[in-house]
């Protein structure tokens, strides 16, 4: 009998086990960095530029030192001076000359120039959070103001240079693909379609903003910090101290949501531990919604003129994307590398094309540098696909579902190499999307649009099928087992939690492994001296962490196979497993799990474990959303949304839905309200708080999603046969929503306002467009 089943059918993989992590969350008890600040600490408040290109002269001080419980006052020219170098930026790309990749240095704290309106020039330390906004208040800056870049098309325009080795501010460029084969393809074909495409600028909107909290502790620094990457925090604040790695400690406790904006370290997370060693006492700061709209780095910002080119019967014969990408005043690798690289790893998407032609520009502005936000990349990319697709099947007659089976990759080409050299290990994305139209009731349509017919509405119809690419090409990940003898299994991973429910799904995963109840399993995130690694980005956290976490614990049973053997006096080939316990075959002599860690020296069983994945993920889904326009005010309903998913094997399924859901409602907001704006003229941001940067609300989403996991078809590169999903809704939901909205239109003999169709298409952008404006 296998005494395993009990545990396993409750706890395991595939059950909707209730996340370890509410409970405490939803009593209050939740441990966020800003719950961590004690009585004593100091209180910090940066002094930012007004100002989006300003040279910055004399910095006085001499008032705000003297006010009320001031501890300590730093600037950017006493960083410089004390040698504290630039943070990174910069990619491994090229400019057209050959030139390395131009940016300009990102000091910790502006010194000499500031480039983007919310830049932090000086920081104030001070007994009370109001005594710190007081006298940072009276910090006199000597600004001179210098000609901006406020927006990318002046950037295009290079009315003015951002950098000395960019005059034309384009900071990189990338070309992909065979130019002239592409030209030949395009001369051949027979239908050619062209769309000139945004992508708008967003804010990531997590509801814990970015918090650091530090102090010095016997010579080594300690760091408190809403991260998704403690590592990378790690490396930034020890070069900021210039001191090594392991003279610093990171630790993340709860995260209030990360999408991306949370990756990689902030100038603000090393000025906090430079202002708690200046202080002698710890520091505290945490971003107010108004500095996380200014200063944190920003997603999407791209135009994109994009190509396709058909045969008479609809076959693709080759793709051209000719884009420019807002990096914002600093090139930050993982800015650029996404427009630049990521995103065209997968502009292909599901389809089979033989040829492209990619040519990516990374331009210089002065705004908030952009960096990874839920999808980084991807949703650009198939957003860019997935309209083609649409506006081909309009200009050629063919019906679009018919268009996307006609070019499917087929399963038989798996693994199957893109045109930019990506694998695809496996894939049936037609099946996908068999699955997808009875569960929208796509048949049905018809009765339904002539409903919204007769109440003066226009009904529209919208499919994506794409897939994306996970893994952040970091695919080792290293975990810890401890099996410890007061009845309880202690793991610990690098990759960390932020509301997604990963420590529920990486126990489920222990409990595979050792059949004990879930709460014999503790789960440990988030601190460096625990263990390093990438952390979650790029919805690796499962594939990668899960697969270490489950092969570990595997190492760890295996190991105290031996321990048992050896303590049962028998042979290790005779010794089985089941349930925490330890027999030997065909006896009852046995012995606990956890009796038998506490015979071993320390009272434990310890085991350190390194895994590699063998490649990244491309999970793959079709979305369906259906929407009303009101062709009166412009305003657009969802009245029904559903999608097929293909995530692998599905460790925990209300986990998973609640992701797919909840990605899906970030590119719903994309498609229809979000926009961060920067006025053109002054470069001051005009969408600085939550009264004019309209994000989603409750009311806007009454729709019931129809949501469904396919296993069918589990990954080949990771042992578990899971693929990534954090980002996957995020992607389907923004090309649905808008090709739904085009159906509509066209559907009303308006099909001719289609191809102009830019997000977010908001009530008054909408009704513009509808009525002859130029929007």
């Amino acid at each position: 009998m296998n005494t395993t089943a009990p545990a396993v059918a409750r706890f395991g993989s595939g059950q909707a086990v209730k996340r370890m992590e509410d409970d405490a969350l939803l009593q209050g008890q939740g441990r966020y960095t800003n719950d961590l600040s004690q009585a004593g600490d100091g209180h910090l408040v940066f002094v930012r530029s007004p100002y989006p290109h300003a040279t910055i002269g004399a910095i006085d001080t001499a008032a705000a030192e003297a006010m009320p419980g001031v501890r300590a006052i730093i600037t950017g020219a006493q960083l410089a001076a004390q040698g504290v170098a630039p943070m990174p930026t910069g990619a491994p790309f090229k400019r057209a000359d050959g030139s390395d990749c131009a940016s300009p240095p990102r000091r910790v704290l502006a010194h000499e120039r500031a480039r983007f309106v919310g830049e932090a020039v000086a920081l104030v330390v001070a007994d009370t959070l109001q005594q710190a906004r007081d006298a940072a208040e009276q910090v006199m800056v000597d600004y001179a103001e210098l000609p901006p870049v406020p927006t990318l098309a002046a950037a295009l325009r290079a009315d003015a240079s951002l950098a000395d080795a960019a005059p034309d501010n384009i900071s990189c460029e990338a070309r992909h693909g065979d130019a002239a084969a592409c030209d030949a393809a395009f001369a051949s074909a027979a239908h050619v379609v062209q769309l000139d495409i945004t992508h708008q600028r967003l804010a990531a909107l997590t509801l814990e903003p970015r918090a650091v909290r530090a102090w010095d502790e016997g010579g080594r620094m300690q760091v408190h910090i809403s991260s998704q990457m403690p590592t990378g925090v790690r490396a930034a604040v020890a070069a900021g101290l210039q001191v090594q790695p392991d003279d610093v400690r990171v630790r993340v406790t709860d995260v209030g949501g990360g999408f991306g904006m949370k990756t990689g370290a902030y100038p603000e997370d090393v000025a906090v531990a430079l202002a708690a060693r200046a202080s002698g006492r710890p520091v505290t700061w945490t971003g107010d919604r108004s500095e996380e709209f200014l200063s944190t780095t920003h997603g999407r910002d791209v135009q994109a003129h994009a190509e396709l080119a058909l045969s008479a019967e609809g076959k693709i014969l080759g793709l051209r994307v000719h884009s420019h990408a807002n990096v914002g005043a600093y090139a930050t690798g993982t800015g650029v590398a996404i427009q630049l690289l990521i995103g065209p790893w997968v502009q292909t998407s599901v389809y089979h094309v033989p040829v492209i032609d990619y040519h990516f520009r990374a331009m210089l502005t002065n705004q908030a540098p952009t960096g990874a936000y839920r999808g980084a990349g991807r949703p650009e990319a198939i957003f860019n696909i997935e309209r083609l697709m649409d506006e081909a099947a309009r200009q050629t007659g063919i019906d679009r579902v018919t268009l996307r089976r006609r070019n499917f990759i087929d399963p038989a080409a798996m693994p199957y190499k893109n045109p930019m050299g990506q694998t695809y290990d496996v894939g049936r994305f037609e099946h996908v999307m068999d699955q997808a139209l009875p569960l929208a009731d796509w048949d049905g349509f018809a009765a339904r649009a002539a409903e919204s017919k007769a109440r003066g509405l226009w009904r529209g119809l919208g499919i994506a099928t794409f897939l994306e690419w996970t893994g952040g090409n970091v695919f080792e990940e290293r975990v810890t087992v401890d099996v410890k003898g007061d009845g309880f299994i202690e793991v610990y991973s690098a990759v960390n939690q932020m509301g997604q429910g990963i420590a529920t799904s990486l126990a489920q995963l222990v409990v595979d492994a050792f059949g004990v109840p879930i709460e014999k399993v503790r789960v440990v995130l988030g601190d460096t001296d625990r263990g390093n690694g990438f952390g979650s980005a790029g919805s690796r956290s499962l594939f990668t962490g899960g697969s270490a976490m489950r092969s570990g614990a595997d190492a760890t049973l295996k190991e105290a196979q031996q321990l048992a053997a050896k303590s049962l006096e028998a042979s290790a080939d005779d010794i089985r497993y089941e349930a925490g316990r330890f027999t030997v075959v065909g006896t009852d002599h046995g012995i606990g799990l956890f009796e038998l860690a506490a015979k071993q020296e320390g009272g434990h069983i310890f085991v350190d474990h390194t895994h590699t994945v063998s490649g990244p993920t491309w999970p793959n889904g079709c979305h369906i959303s259906e929407v009303e326009v009101d062709p009166a005010t412009g305003a657009v309903a969802i009245v029904a949304y559903a999608s097929v998913n293909d995530v692998g094997r599905v460790v925990n399924p209300m986990i998973v839905r609640g992701q797919l859901d909840g990605g899906a409602v970030q590119g719903i907001g994309q498609a229809l309200t979000e926009q961060i704006v920067y006025d053109g003229d002054t470069g001051q941001l005009m969408t600085g708080s939550l009264m004019d940067y309209a994000a989603p609300r409750a009311q806007d989403l009454q729709t019931m999603f129809k949501t469904e996991m396919d296993e069918s078809t589990p990954c080949k590169n990771n042992p578990l046969g899971v693929k990534g999903v954090g980002e996957l809704g995020t992607i389907g939901a923004t090309p649905s929503i808008v090709n739904a909205i085009a159906d509509a239109l066209a559907r009303a003999d308006r099909g001719e306002v289609s191809p102009r169709l830019q997000m977010p298409l908001s009530p008054g952008r909408l009704w513009g467009l509808l009525n002859g404006e130029s929007v």
